[in-house]
């Protein structure tokens, strides 16, 4: 039935580039051409999704990882926030265009059905109430949701909160973000799951992930990854 559904809307509303207005590819709301130039993260760091500026042949850790390990376990971040990704994610989180969601949860699905080892469940960001309210959504629970339906996991919604408000992330140095996020998060229950993915449009240094996943480790989770469209 499903199929029907998709073949019915692909020939009733077919997809259209949201960058430039031409036929979208492969279902995507995106044409080939802008696909090609998203900026990709070919060459990272495993661990958090630093972007390495050399190339390399295995799997490596950057220096901040080194120095002190997260407390997450890997991160799959395909896209760099430069470009048309930001322009994406930008125009989600601050202009409410939820179409971009559709389109960025779908191209992080892609990636990951065939890179990274499926969580029982996916954990949106938690946003602070205060902040919900201003913004009158959650740029993170909207991407995560096509996520979850193309890869068919279940999201959590109700474990964790963010039970502080914190200022904001950006002007922040690395050392001040870890600060910052310092009892940012409580678990309201235990979780239902031994691996979740947290997932995010945009990673910076990785201070808010890891204060999550923290909670969520102190609350038996063995493994946690972080799923991002955009590393910083």
């Amino acid at each position: 039935m499903n199929n029907w559904l998709n073949i019915i809307q692909q020939k009733l509303l077919p997809p259209r580039c949201i960058l430039c207005g031409q036929p979208g590819t492969d279902s995507l709301d995106i044409c080939s051409g802008c696909l090609a130039d998203l900026p990709e993260n070919l060459f990272c760091c495993y661990r958090c999704g630093e972007n390495f500026a050399l190339p390399f042949d295995s799997p490596q850790l950057c220096g901040r990882c080194l120095k002190a390990t997260p407390h997450f376990d890997d991160t799959h971040a395909p896209f760099l926030y430069q470009g048309n990704m930001r322009y994406l994610i930008t125009g989600l989180k601050f202009e409410r265009q939820y179409k971009n969601a559709r389109l960025l949860g779908s191209l992080l699905a892609k990636r990951l059905a065939t890179a990274a080892e499926l969580p029982d469940y996916i954990l949106p960001m938690p946003l602070h109430i205060n902040r919900y309210r201003q913004r009158g959504f959650n740029q993170s629970i909207e991407i995560a949701r096509y996520i979850s339906g193309l890869l068919d996991i279940p999201i959590d919604l109700t474990t964790c909160i963010r039970q502080r408000e914190t200022a904001q992330q950006s002007g922040l140095s690395a050392e001040q973000r870890r600060r910052n996020m310092q009892q940012a998060f409580g678990v309201v229950k235990p979780p239902a799951y031994n691996h979740v993915a947290i997932v995010d449009d945009v990673m910076t240094t990785g201070a808010t992930a890891s204060a999550l996943a923290l909670g969520l480790k102190q609350n038996g989770v063995e493994r946690v990854d972080v799923w991002v469209c955009a590393r910083a």
